[in-house]
C-alpha cells in the first residue's frame, strides 16, 4: 500500500496513551473542572490528508484518508463537542452519486477502533484470534475484503471517546444518553455531508453492538431531517433493552440458539448435520418446549421440568442436573463457565471460541473475558502505529478506546417514535427503526450475526427485527446474514470473507435498481 501525504493542518505533537476508562495523568485538570472554571477551548476543525490505494479484486482504488475533527453544535448554535473521525474517499469518484458510509461502534462509551481496523477499511489487523494475540510487535496489512470498492467509508468516534471531546459548554450529560447520543451523531453526519457536498450521495449506516441501537435510532432521525438514507447494517445487535430487565424470560429463550451453536464447535453435543441445520433444530426447541416451559414459571410440574431440561441438555451440552437446579435458566456468564468446567476452560463472551483459564474451576462466572482480552492489545497498538505513521495524525490527547465514566453515567431513557411520542425506560430503536422504513420504503437493512457471539445472542435479534409491525411489502427488506464467529465477526477472517461478500451483493441490489 502506498501513502504519500497530501497535507495537514493539525498541530504536531505526541500522542500521550491509549487509555480504556482511566483517569487523565495528573498534570491534566479532568473535563468536568475545566468547565466548570469557563468551558473547554473549542478547537478548530482540521484535518490530515493523505494518498494511497488498495488492490481489490485486481481493481487498483486511488483513495484519500482524512482524519481530523468536526465541530457539532447545540440548540443555541454553540460548539459543545469536538468529533473525531477518519474518512476514507476514492479518488475521482463523482462524490455526488459514490455512495458513503457511516460506521461506528456501540459500548456504550467504546470508541471505534474495532471497525476501524478489523472490519472494512482498507486495512485491518492481524490477530491470532480465536488464540490469544499475545505482547508486540503487532501488523496491520492492507485489506482484501475492504467495502472501499462499494464505498467511501466514514470512522466516528463518539462524543467523549477516542480522540472525540466536550468542548465549549458541552458535559458528559450532554452526550451519555440514548437520545443525547443520537442528536450529537445526526449532528455529525448532517455537518459531515455539509462540509463534503455529500447531500446527494447515496447513504449507508453501520453500527456493531450498542452501535446498532445508535443506528436504528439514528436512522429515523436523519429521516426526521430530510436525510433519508439507502441501508442500514447491524452487526451483532441489541436493539430491545426492555425485554431484558430482571424477571422477563425472553432474554433466557434468545439464548437457546448460541448455547447450541457453541456446544457444536466444542463438539459438546451428539449431532450429525451442518452447524445451520443444528441451529435451526434449536430454534424450534426454543420457540416451542422451552419457551412454554418458562412460561408455566413455578408451576412447571417436577415431570416437565425433567423432560425439558433433558432436551436443553442435548442442544447445550450442559448436564441435566445443572439445568434442573437453575430451573432452566442459564445466564451467559453461567454457561461460559459450565460448558467447559471439567476441561478447566471458560468462555469468552464476545465470542466463545475464544478459551480461558480461571484460578479455579469452581466459581459461577469466569473472572475475565478472554475475548477481549485476546485481542485488545493488538488492535490499540496497531492502531497508534497505523495512524502516526500512515495517516501521519498526531495528538496531545490520549485515545479513549472507552470514554471515562461515559458508560457509567449512560441515561437509557428514550423517546420513541409516535404520535405523543413513546416514552421509553429502556430504549427499543427496533421501532424507530421501523418508523423510518415506513417513511421510506426504500430502506433496506442488513443483520449480520456471529453464531458463537454471547453478548448479543442472533435469536435475539430475529425476535426484535420481526416485531417491527412492518407492512408485509415491506419484510423483504430486511436481510440476515450468519457467520462462524462472534460479535466481532471480522475476528475469523473466513468470516469476514463471507461478509465482504454478502454486503458487495447488498450494496450493489441497492445501487442498481
Amino acid at each position: 500500500m502506498a501513502a504519500t501525504v497530501f497535507a495537514s493542518t493539525l498541530a504536531m505533537g505526541t500522542m500521550a496513551y491509549a487509555q480504556d476508562a482511566r483517569p487523565k495523568s495528573p498534570e491534566t485538570k479532568p473535563q468536568e473542572d475545566r468547565q466548570k472554571e469557563g468551558g473547554v477551548p473549542v478547537p478548530p476543525e482540521s484535518t490530515s490528508v493523505t494518498k494511497h490505494d488498495l488492490t481489490l479484486g485486481g481493481q487498483v482504488i486511488h483513495y484519500t484518508a482524512t482524519a481530523g475533527n468536526l465541530l457539532i453544535r447545540d440548540d443555541q448554535d454553540r460548539p459543545d463537542a469536538s468529533m473525531f473521525y477518519v474518512a476514507y474517499t476514492q479518488d475521482g469518484a463523482d462524490a455526488g452519486t459514490r455512495p458513503v458510509t457511516f460506521f461506528f461502534n456501540g459500548g456504550p462509551g467504546a470508541a471505534t477502533i474495532w471497525l476501524h481496523m478489523g472490519s472494512f477499511g482498507p486495512v485491518r489487523v492481524v490477530t491470532r484470534s480465536p488464540e490469544a494475540s499475545g505482547p508486540a510487535p503487532y501488523r496491520w496489512v492492507p485489506n482484501e475484503y475492504s467495502l472501499l470498492d462499494k464505498s467511501d467509508l466514514v470512522f466516528i468516534d463518539a462524543p467523549l471517546c477516542g480522540f472525540s471531546r466536550a468542548v465549549g459548554k458541552g458535559t458528559t450529560k450532554d452526550f451519555a444518553g440514548t437520545d443525547q447520543d443520537i442528536r450529537a451523531f445526526r449532528r455529525f453526519i448532517e455537518r459531515y455531508i455539509t462540509a463534503n457536498q455529500r447531500w446527494t450521495s447515496p447513504k449507508f449506516l453501520f453500527g456493531e453492538s450498542y452501535g446498532t441501537t445508535r443506528a436504528a435510532g439514528l436512522a429515523a432521525a436523519l429521516q426526521n431531517d430530510g436525510v433519508p438514507f439507502n441501508g442500514v447494517i447491524l452487526l451483532s445487535s441489541i436493539l430491545n433493552y426492555g425485554i431484558r430487565s430482571a424477571g422477563y424470560d425472553a432474554e433466557f429463550v434468545g439464548y437457546i440458539p448460541s448455547y447450541a451453536a457453541i456446544a457444536y464447535y466444542y463438539k459438546k453435543v451428539k449431532v450429525s448435520g451442518s452447524l445451520a441445520d443444528w441451529v435451526q433444530q434449536a430454534r424450534e426447541f426454543a420457540r416451542g418446549s422451552y419457551a412454554q416451559a418458562l412460561a408455566k414459571g413455578d408451576r412447571l410440574s417436577p415431570a416437565e421440568l425433567e423432560t425439558v431440561a433433558a432436551q436443553a441438555s442435548a442442544f447445550t451440552g450442559l448436564k441435566v442436573s445443572y439445568l434442573r437446579e437453575t430451573r432452566l435458566r442459564v445466564a451467559p456468564g453461567r454457561f461460559r463457565k459450565e460448558l467447559l468446567r471439567d476441561d478447566d476452560r471458560t468462555l469468552g463472551r464476545y465470542d466463545a471460541r475464544f478459551m480461558g483459564w480461571d484460578p479455579d474451576a469452581a466459581g459461577e462466572t469466569p473472572g475475565f473475558d478472554p475475548s477481549d482480552t485476546g485481542i485488545s492489545g493488538a488492535f490499540v497498538g496497531a492502531f497508534h502505529d497505523y495512524i502516526q505513521h500512515e495517516l501521519k495524525y498526531m495528538s496531545q490527547e490520549p485515545y479513549y478506546t472507552s470514554g471515562p465514566g461515559v458508560n457509567q453515567a449512560w441515561d437509557f431513557k428514550h423517546e420513541g417514535p409516535g404520535e405523543g411520542r413513546n416514552k421509553q425506560a429502556m430504549p427499543d430503536t427496533a421501532l424507530d427503526l421501523a418508523d423510518a422504513m415506513r417513511k421510506n420504503p426504500s430502506l433496506h437493512v442488513f443483520s449480520a450475526n456471529g453464531y458463537f457471539d454471547l453478548a448479543t445472542p442472533f435469536f435475539a435479534t430475529e425476535y426484535d427485527l420481526s416485531h417491527m409491525s412492518l407492512p408485509k411489502q415491506l419484510i423483504g427488506n430486511v436481510e440476515f446474514g450468519y457467520y462462524p464467529a462472534g460479535h466481532m465477526v471480522y475476528l475469523n477472517v473466513d468470516a469476514l470473507k463471507g461478509m465482504k461478500a454478502d454486503l458487495g451483493r447488498f450494496y450493489s441490489d441497492l445501487l442498481h435498481k
